[in-house]
């Protein structure tokens, strides 16, 4: 694909959704002043950081100067079509080995479609900025595919996606002298590092696993189950699907989802997991697909964003981009220094 037409494109589809944001935004924060009078929708100007102040130490003294916070899950597009195949900015220092305050390194595991730079531009800078080592993969792109297809992750199957990000942990552990790495997933990226802790035998490299849109239980509840009953009969594998081997790997009943689940539990004792969901999940169906409890000796916490904030209308994508979930996430990676996370109208698609 040419890049400026790639770029026209991304500005032409982003006009209507920013008028649609605007308007959301406006109506809620109208809403949200009125009935509670105490705190209204941020500007544009208070939802992104300047950028400025002291950078980040590594642990080699070295100071990483402060990056730019854009709270949008569509932040990241930018970056990609400036810097083909890339990393973020504040992302990938295989060089720089991570700060004595927060000495886990964090491996950031992308949704479906998505890539290291599409799905991860609110996140990269915001832990950045909060001194932590990140590093991002994009995983399962088709085979052989130039870009911009090579950066559309998560098509291929995901027993196929787990083995790459096992060599990609094995190269952050190699790289910053850490025996393990905390994990923030999307979606999809939610179910590769399960399959990667718990069949092929990572689990002891993964300290903190934290979930955005989980989906343990599969997507499409009864309907999904159903629909891959029926590709059974007809003799299709679950991966039959031309382009997007994973899909049906995502169902309910599905192998891949029985694997995961073996031992009758999801995760793994000796990993602390953090699930937040949002009930306005149009991808995760239902959205308690995610929630789900620990079984005694694992420490499991759930959280659903509107049971601290009515007005959050966060979606699939937008629970990706928004402030608000982006310090869920921080919270839960350095609980000893918590944020305060803020109640205002969050929008679909972008978050913010």
């Amino acid at each position: 694909m040419n890049h400026q037409v790639a770029r026209a494109a991304l500005r032409c589809a982003a006009m209507p959704l920013g008028l649609v944001r605007g308007l959301l935004v406006g109506a809620l924060g109208a809403v949200w002043a009125g009935t509670a009078g105490t705190l209204v929708a941020p500007t544009g100007a208070a939802r992104r950081a300047d950028g400025a102040g002291a950078g980040t130490e590594g642990a080699d003294g070295a100071v990483a100067p402060r990056l730019p916070e854009d709270f949008d899950f569509f932040a990241g597009i930018p970056f990609e079509l400036r810097n083909r195949d890339g990393s973020l900015p504040g992302s990938n220092d295989f060089d720089r080995h991570p700060s004595p305050e927060h000495p886990i390194p964090v491996v950031l595991v992308h949704g479906t479609g998505g890539g290291r730079q599409t799905n991860w531009g609110a996140y990269v800078p915001l832990l950045h900025n909060a001194g932590f080592s990140v590093f991002a993969l994009t995983y399962g792109a088709p085979r052989g595919a130039r870009w911009p297809l090579d950066q559309i992750g998560g098509m291929r199957p995901i027993e196929e996606s787990a083995v790459e990000l096992g060599a990609f942990i094995d190269r952050v552990l190699a790289a910053t002298g850490a025996e393990q790495v905390d994990i923030v997933g999307h979606s999809q990226g939610t179910l590769v590092p399960a399959y990667y802790a718990k069949v092929l035998g990572g689990g002891a490299k993964i300290r903190r696993y934290i979930s955005l849109a989980p989906m343990w239980r599969g997507t499409g509840g009864d309907l999904g189950r159903m629909a891959l009953a029926v590709a059974g009969r007809l003799g299709l594998s679950q991966t039959f699907i031309p382009g997007f081997h994973s899909l049906g790997e995502m169902l309910p009943g599905s192998t891949v989802l029985q694997q995961i689940w073996a031992g009758g539990t999801p995760y793994l004792e000796g990993i602390e997991y953090w699930n937040i969901s949002t009930r306005y999940d149009e991808l995760v169906i239902p959205y308690t697909s995610g929630q789900v409890p620990g079984p005694p000796g694992i420490e499991v916490h759930n959280i659903v964003v509107q049971d601290t904030c009515g007005v959050d209308l966060s979606d699939h994508l937008a629970i990706c981009g928004s402030r608000r979930a982006a310090y869920m996430v921080l919270n839960a990676l350095d609980p000893e220094h918590p944020r305060v996370v803020p109640c205002y109208p969050v929008v679909p698609f972008t978050g913010d």
